[in-house]
């Protein structure tokens, strides 16, 4: 499911559908028609979708001590791992990807791609890489700071309310936190951000900036605390960057 590429991008949340540089407004999750539509304004061959962070849930695993043998017993375990600590009962696609002496556990359910992955094939666009929001965020963000830092993927579900990832780095990657209730910014702050911030001092983690992508443009719409806030651009690439 994750993976990098120099592909076109299609960009898929519950309020838009974005390919090949054309936005398409969607309730919910975009039927197979939507699906066919955005998909032919882009050229033949494989695509790289970033997906909602709640439609991608994570688990991030820090107490695994020893991996089952062989590729289907670890497979499987990463399953029950994941199903596990979400407590989801459907069947998910999961995939795991190491992280110091953690796991970072990243899952769709199967009845949200395999549909996705059918209308793609079929026209001619298979999906060879499919994210999360926050990790595509992730990805491009924290290898360029050199200090401790805290990522808001966030995603617009009424007016000035959000849902959405908190994500902290120290080293690397140390803390991943999401919430399906949506909040407005002082909840978010109140409630999400300061305790987090407390907690990650309590461990020894100082982080100097907050970046936010999704949320309402401009700082001010942020009450004032103390990690400034940095806005991330907003734009979505029509074509992936390896």
């Amino acid at each position: 499911m994750i993976g990098s590429s120099g592909n076109p991008v299609v960009w898929v949340e519950p309020h838009r559908l974005k390919a090949g540089g054309q936005n398409r407004t969607t309730e919910g999750f975009p039927s197979p028609d939507d699906l066919a539509q955005a998909l032919a304004s882009l050229p033949t061959g494989p695509t790289h979708w970033i997906v909602d962070d709640l439609w991608a849930p994570t688990l991030f695993s820090q107490d695994v001590v020893e991996l089952p043998k062989g590729t289907e017993a670890r497979e499987a375990f990463f399953q029950w791992r994941y199903a596990q600590g979400l407590g989801l009962e459907a069947p998910q696609a999961v995939q795991a990807l190491p992280i110091g002496n953690a796991w970072l556990l990243v899952g769709i359910p199967k009845a949200l791609l395999e549909p996705w992955a059918q209308v793609a094939t079929r026209l001619g666009r298979p999906i060879q890489a499919m994210v999360p929001r926050w990790l595509w965020l992730y990805n491009r963000l924290a290898p360029s700071q050199e200090a401790p830092g805290i990522l808001l993927s966030l995603a617009a579900s009424e007016e000035g309310r959000f849902t959405g990832s908190l994500v902290a780095w120290g080293s690397t990657l140390n803390l991943i936190r999401q919430w399906q209730e949506s909040a407005d910014v002082e909840t978010w702050m109140r409630e999400r951000i300061l305790p987090t911030i407390a907690y990650l001092q309590r461990e020894g983690t100082n982080p100097q900036g907050i970046w936010i992508w999704g949320g309402p443009v401009g700082s001010g719409h942020w009450p004032a605390g103390p990690v400034a806030f940095h806005l991330l651009p907003p734009e979505i690439p029509a074509q992936e960057v390896i």
